[in-house]
């Protein structure tokens, strides 16, 4: 054929195949697997049965379109399946059809590549989603939701590698190089690590610096009050984002991009809500980890134990595997004063059913994404908050000896080193033990979303982690290159980067699905369980401007209580009082 007859439809147009969401590319891709599956499955069972050219080609072209293959006519004419001159017969068909074009490949056009036509594109995707409803009307009962998945999706979804990331076309230019603000956990570090090999995908300097989490909070509220922003992307805590919005901190995601191009239903619901204000999205996530209850397998099987589903059965679990005289504690948790305390208490309450604000109920549990109102105000002195503090005074007998200055890694480290059998924790603090084989825990540790408080109540995983976004004070001539950023930091590429080099945190369902990601854990296919039967929850930190004190005054009261100096209804008394205080601001400004 003459290639210099059709060239000329190809020139200026672009790849559009990172234009599909990820889902839909992840579709396209799974309809290519199960055709192919059961072509060679019809082909091996009849003798009489002749490949599909059309089939054959045009599945090589969109399959090596979506993965960023390059295609020769040679390469596409042997993919056909049949003799070399009846395939160039059908692909002459297909490009009179306009389903491919020709593209160059060097400026003088001698060197050129195959690729499917937006009409090609536009067919397969009808064709997916048609393939979808066909299979599961003829195959699957309509309340066998594992059923569907196996006869037609599932099964070849969650097979779908993700590939590596991919340099971006136009290399950022940013003067002195991308900065960002983060926290100093795991997740991060591991993004520290990759640097330069995201140097080379980004094509400009990377400069992280790194906090802890409170002091990566006033730094972001110092930022903001600079002419121009020290920072082009900015990690912020789930709980923040009232405060950040209210004090113009973010810039709104849908000001600066089009917000479809992050593909959002590709990330855990409670984790793409999370990150939205008054209906906006403020940012992307960066990390979606549950606080989850860990506990050690390998101990639960000796002593007979089944994994804890209420309070009442950790608390007995608790005492039945805490042998102080032996070196191991029944269970570790967050009880140092102030923030972490305060979490801990708000998520106990939430193991009871009870916010720690005046949220709506709805079904799954309570409306989290409307807090732009006036009349919120704290929930602390009530019968789920008194449960709730009862629950964690109770814990104390079980505990190890240092429990009230445990935090955050404290609690996970006598865990990894086999001092506890028990322990709540984020998904982030999973490398500890699951990337040290001399770790106790190292493989015997089941991952279970928080008990309920009582027999029959849904359990709760609540949302915790990290999202990125945009500084309000960027410089604007900064702005487009910091998005492009944003996008290749949290896309499914890069986030399957960082779980390889150690995260344990995945707040992508692609990513989550990925059969490399699930070999590195099981916490990966327990999360995105959790999510499908909607256990991830952010409603228990809900991310009002005032959140990080209500936190700080139930992390103090609260530890008074635990210390003895107070009783817990009145410690929730004085704490109900203090946050009333803080609340009141919000109507009388």
């Amino acid at each position: 054929m003459a290639r210099m007859d059709i060239i000329a439809r190809a020139e200026g147009r672009e790849d559009d195949a990172s234009a599909l969401p990820h889902d839909t590319r992840t579709e396209i891709l799974s309809t290519i697997a199960f055709l192919e599956d059961f072509g060679a499955e019809f082909e091996s069972s009849f003798e009489l049965s002749s490949p599909n050219p059309y089939l054959a080609m045009a599945a090589h072209l969109i399959r090596n379109h979506i993965e960023a293959k390059p295609v020769t006519q040679t390469s596409l004419l042997a993919a056909a399946g049949v003799p070399y001159a009846t395939a160039t017969r059908r692909l002459k068909e297909m490009f009179s059809a306009g389903f491919v074009e020709v593209r160059p490949r060097t400026r003088t056009g001698k060197s050129v590549s195959l690729h499917p036509s937006a009409r090609m594109i536009e067919s397969w995707t009808r064709l997916s989603r048609r393939m979808r409803r066909v299979a599961t009307q003829n195959f699957a009962e309509k309340s066998d939701t594992a059923v569907r998945d196996y006869y037609f999706g599932g099964s070849y979804m969650f097979g779908r590698s993700i590939q590596a990331p991919r340099v971006l076309t136009e290399p950022l230019t940013l003067p002195g190089g991308l900065r960002i603000l983060v926290h100093g956990d795991p997740t991060f570090m591991v993004m520290e690590n990759l640097k330069r090999q995201f140097e080379l995908i980004v094509g400009c300097k990377i400069h992280q610096r790194a906090f802890s989490i409170d002091r990566l909070r006033e730094e972001a509220l110092r930022n903001v009050e600079r002419k121009a922003s020290r920072y082009d992307i900015i990690a912020v805590d789930l709980p923040w984002l009232g405060e950040f919005v209210a004090r113009n901190v973010l810039t709104p995601l849908d000001e600066v991009m089009d917000v479809k191009r992050l593909d959002p239903a590709d990330f855990h619901t409670a984790g793409w809500r999370a990150t939205h204000w008054a209906g906006r999205p403020y940012g992307v996530p960066s990390q979606t980890t549950p606080e989850l209850l860990f506990y050690r397998k390998d101990l639960f099987a000796e002593a007979g134990l089944e994994p804890p589903q209420t309070v009442d059965a950790v608390l007995e679990a608790a005492r039945i595997l805490h042998r102080p005289s032996q070196g191991r504690y029944g269970i570790a948790w967050n009880a140092a004063r102030g923030t972490a305390l305060g979490h801990t208490f708000m998520m106990a309450c939430a193991d009871f059913g009870q916010p720690i604000l005046n949220l709506r109920p709805i079904a799954g549990g309570f409306d989290a994404d409307r807090l732009d109102r006036d009349d919120l105000r704290a929930t602390i002195d009530g019968e789920g908050g008194l449960r709730a503090a009862e629950y964690l005074r109770a814990l104390l007998s079980f505990s190890p000896p240092d429990i009230l200055s445990m935090s955050w890694y404290e609690r996970v480290r006598p865990y990894a080193a086999g001092k506890v059998a028990l322990a709540y924790g984020y998904t982030l603090l999973a490398p500890y033990f699951e990337l040290d084989p001399t770790s106790p825990a190292f493989g015997q540790t089941g991952y279970l979303p928080h008990p309920a408080g009582r027999p029959g109540a849904h359990p709760v995983a609540p949302v915790g982690g990290y999202m990125l976004g945009i500084p309000a004070n960027i410089a604007p001539e900064r702005r487009d290159e910091a998005v492009e950023a944003l996008v290749a930091f949290t896309s499914p590429e890069a986030q399957k980067l960082y779980v390889l080099n150690g995260s344990r945190t995945a707040p992508r369902y692609s990513v989550g699905s990925d059969p490399e990601v699930r070999r590195m854990s099981s916490i990966f296919e327990a999360v995105d369980a959790m999510s499908w039967r909607d256990e991830l929850q952010f409603w228990p930190r809900p991310p009002v401007p005032e959140i990080a004190e209500i936190i700080q005054i139930c992390g103090e009261e609260l530890h008074d209580m635990l210390r003895g100096l107070t009783t817990p209804k009145a410690a929730l008394e004085k704490a109900q009082k203090r946050a009333d205080q803080i609340m009141q601001k919000r109507t009388s400004s």
